[in-house]
């Protein structure tokens, strides 16, 4: 029998190799506790991140985009489900998971305890939350695990529709009166900093990021990954014709990157923490809307059951 030493050299030589890790292989305690924390982080977000679209869906400004708007949150749900399923291949269960969320004890991501104060933060987030999602997420299509690889795969492809649409909507209100491309402007200021905060914090003080690189779990760091995202959607706000607020944001020839200026970490501790603007609010409608479905949690067990019985 492998002792524990050779099992873990024959783990990391696997990962090295770039073969994926499957539910039924050995793997290293640590490395299964940190993808279920990622996973279902990761899971969280999704589910929580519908909370402020679904309060815009009544008061859409039209038929077409309250259509899209309702498809991108039912997108949202199925990412969730998903990644739940993935987290559910470690050996942790799905109620779990559910009830470490709903006690306070999960964490999600950050950017979703700020309010969605006006129909531009539809385009907001679409463009910068789920903008900074797909640069997370891409990467995450070539993760050491197998089952939250193969989720990736389809969640990139929606995130990059729902990335579009919310461009297209500020796109729109750019293109409207003064008082339509203030409004896009208002939204940009108020998303932009937590959109940077939504990769983590900086490398050095990044508790996973060693472990989760040499697992390859994560392919960038936290700090390679935010870059990537200024890189990107700067020439993005040009387009617009809005401006990024950030005076020390600029073109480093010699780096080949923008620099930009200091995030507030003290904000980003403070909300994930639980005292961001939006967090007990957050918390409570999860918690409203999990006790209000149990009836069709119930009903589809029943069904379950009977038609067991039924074949059985």
């Amino acid at each position: 029998m492998k002792d524990q030493e050779q099992l873990l050299k024959e783990f990391q030589e696997k990962i090295d190799r770039e073969e994926k890790i499957e539910p039924k292989d050995w793997m290293p305690e640590e490395y299964r506790k940190t993808l279920i924390r990622q996973i279902s982080q990761h899971a969280h977000s999704e589910v929580v991140g519908m909370l402020p679209e679904g309060n815009w869906i009544t008061r859409a400004p039209n038929l077409r985009r309250k259509a899209i708007l309702l498809a991108k949150i039912q997108d949202e749900a199925g990412h969730g489900l998903y990644l739940y399923s993935a987290a559910e291949t470690l050996g942790i269960d799905r109620d779990t998971l559910i009830d470490e969320l709903l006690s306070g004890k999960a964490k999600y991501s950050s950017i979703f305890n700020y309010p969605a104060l006006t129909w531009a933060d539809m385009g907001a987030i679409g463009w910068l939350v789920d903008g900074a999602a797909i640069v997370n997420q891409v990467a995450l299509c070539r993760t050491s695990y197998g089952p939250y690889a193969r989720a990736m795969v389809r969640i990139c492809k929606e995130e990059s529709f729902h990335q579009r649409q919310g461009y297209e909507i500020l796109l729109a209100l750019c293109r409207g009166n003064a008082a339509q491309k203030k409004m896009a402007q208002d939204s940009l200021n108020r998303w932009w900093w937590p959109s940077l905060m939504m990769f983590g914090p900086s490398d050095k003080n990044s508790a996973h990021t060693a472990h989760s690189m040499n697992w390859k779990i994560k392919r960038f760091t936290n700090d390679e990954l935010r870059q990537k995202f200024v890189d990107m959607t700067v020439p993005q706000a040009n387009v617009l014709g809005i401006k990024i607020p950030d005076d020390k944001l600029q073109w480093n020839e010699q780096r080949g990157h923008y620099d930009f200026g200091e995030i507030n970490w003290e904000e980003f501790n403070h909300v994930v923490k639980g005292n961001g603007p939006c967090n007990r609010q957050r918390l409570d409608d999860r918690r409203k809307a999990h006790e209000e479905g149990q009836w069709v949690r119930d009903a589809a067990m029943a069904y379950a059951e009977k038609r067991s019985n039924k074949i059985a």
